[in-house]
C-alpha cells in the first residue's frame, strides 16, 4: 500500500503517525495492497478556497475527501494485469483541527488521526448525511480509532519495556557481548 504524504499548512506535526493511522484504518476495511493513497495538510487559506469550491459552503474545514477510482473487490491483486487502485485524496487542516483537538480534549495528533480515519470511511464510500448513515460511518470510525489507539499503546508499552530491560542489563554489565565470545 502506498501512502504519499505532504505538508504544506506550516504546522509541525508527526507525518509518520498520520500515515499509519491511514494504513491501519485501510487495513481494518480490507482494502487491495495495491492501493493508494495521499495525503495533503494544509493552510487554513488553501481549505477555505477548496471547501467553497468543491462543496460550495463558505470557510475553511477540517477534512476533505477526494475519490478517485472505485476499488474493484472481485479482481484477485495478483492477476496479471493488476494495477494499482487509486483511492484519492485526504486534505486535512491542522490549523482547524487544532481548535477542535482541544474542545475535545485532546491533543492535536489525536485529532489529526480521527480527521484522517474519517477521511478514508468517505473515499471507501461512506457518508453521514442521513442518520442511519451517520451511525454507521462514525460508529466504524469510532472501532477503527479505538483498535489502533490500543495497538500504539501496545507498541508504547513494549518499546518502554525493552528501554527497561535494557537498562538494567547494561546496569548489570550485559548489554556488550565481548568480541571474541560469539553470541549466545
Amino acid at each position: 500500500m502506498s501512502i504519499e504524504i505532504a505538508n504544506e499548512s506550516g504546522v509541525n506535526v508527526d507525518e509518520t503517525s498520520i500515515v499509519s493511522a491511514a494504513r491501519f484504518a485501510l487495513d481494518k476495511m480490507e482494502v487491495s495492497p495495491l492501493a493508494e493513497l495521499s495525503i495533503l495538510l494544509v493552510t487554513l487559506e488553501v481549505m477555505e478556497d477548496l471547501h467553497e469550491r468543491w462543496m460550495d459552503l463558505p470557510g475553511p474545514t477540517d477534512v476533505m475527501a477526494f475519490p478517485m477510482d472505485e476499488l474493484d473487490s472481485s479482481r484477485r491483486p495478483d492477476a496479471p494485469d493488476a494495477s494499482p487502485a487509486l483511492l484519492g485524496d485526504i486534505v486535512l487542516c491542522p490549523a482547524f483541527a487544532k481548535d477542535q483537538a482541544k474542545t475535545a480534549g485532546h491533543a492535536l495528533i489525536d485529532e489529526l488521526h480521527l480527521l484522517t480515519t474519517h477521511g478514508v470511511l468517505h473515499l471507501l464510500g461512506y457518508d453521514h448525511a442521513e442518520p442511519a448513515e451517520e451511525r454507521e460511518m462514525f460508529g466504524l470510525q469510532k472501532r477503527i480509532l479505538g483498535e489502533f489507539q490500543a495497538a500504539v499503546a501496545a507498541v508504547n508499552r513494549r518499546d518502554a519495556q525493552r528501554t527497561a530491560d535494557d537498562r538494567l542489563l547494561g546496569t548489570a554489565g550485559l548489554d556488550t557481548v565481548p568480541a571474541d565470545e560469539p553470541p549466545a
